[in-house]
């Protein structure tokens, strides 16, 4: 099973198809062309042995604003693990924007999260994921993310993060922070900034480290 959001754009009104597992995605009320959802969490997240699984397809002239109500902590699993997987699919003309609510990574956690993106040329998808490793005075668990994006079923973004307590503390990676926050933009560019890398096709990746998430001013 998975959470799945699919929307479709409509003269009349945007069709809006919301299926419920791990999280329940709720209709908000939005503005001509905007769909808006909710996700809020069906139950306790994230224990060892959940496999979240969360699937958007958008098609046509409309975008989708997804809004999280809390963030998620992923807890202590005793040697277990868990999984979260997010796969997009945008199409003629679409666009998604999701600015993700803090994800915690607690002691003794182990999860593996991945993105897959697949956008049709004119779409457009404004991502924000802010990783914290570790409730306060904690030193969190470990953390392994990939994120894989096409555009026009070409190669746009391919990146691997090993943020295991052994491997994310040299000083190319986390060095003594443990928050990492970064806003990922693919179809567009965001503005020239001292954070933000240009992708070689329209796309950008802006990111901070810093050791409270408070702190960040990406989205300021």
């Amino acid at each position: 099973m998975s959470t799945r959001i699919e929307v479709v754009a409509d003269p009349v009104r945007d069709r809006c198809l919301l299926t419920t597992d791990h999280l329940s995605p709720r209709r908000l009320p939005g503005s001509a062309g905007v769909v808006r959802v909710a996700l809020v969490a069906a139950g306790a997240l994230l224990l060892a042995g959940d496999d979240v699984r969360i699937e958007i397809a958008v098609s046509g002239a409309v975008r989708l604003e997804i809004v999280e109500t809390a963030g998620t902590v992923a807890y202590g699993m005793r040697g277990g693990s868990a999984r979260w997987d997010v796969d997009i699919r945008l199409t003629d003309g679409a666009g998604l924007q999701w600015y993700a609510e803090p994800f915690v990574v607690s002691a003794g956690a182990d999860v593996t999260r991945t993105t897959t993106a697949h956008l049709d040329d004119g779409c457009t998808a404004h991502l924000r994921e802010s990783l914290v490793l570790g409730r306060h005075g904690e030193t969190g668990g470990t953390l392994r993310t990939s994120t894989r994006a096409w555009l026009a079923d070409e190669l746009l973004l391919a990146e691997d993060l090993d943020l295991a307590p052994e491997a994310r503390t040299g000083w190319a990676v986390m060095g003594t922070n443990r928050c990492l926050d970064t806003v990922t933009a693919l179809g567009f560019r965001l503005p020239e900034a001292p954070q933000t890398l240009q992708l070689e096709r329209p796309g950008s990746i802006a990111r901070q480290l810093m050791h409270e998430q408070h702190l960040s001013t990406l989205m300021s």
